[in-house]
């Protein structure tokens, strides 16, 4: 699970690198969901959910932070 205080250090770039191996990840599991109507670690799926609204959540903090030129 991701915290927020440690997303907070990293840097836009990293932050987006994160965003897109979670969205694969998610990606995954819903579709081995779908496929299957059974996943080996169920828990995992809306804890993948959460972590990419953390994500998401901290990318816009920085990015409203930056100065806009």
């Amino acid at each position: 699970m991701l915290k927020a205080k440690d997303l907070r250090d990293q840097t836009l770039e990293e932050l987006e690198a994160n965003l897109q191996d979670l969205q694969r990840e998610l990606y995954e599991l819903v579709n081995e969901y779908k496929t299957n109507k059974k996943l080996d670690k169920p828990h995992l799926l809306p804890e993948k959910r959460r972590d990419r609204a953390r994500l998401l959540t901290v990318i816009k903090e920085k990015q409203q932070q930056a100065p806009v030129s």
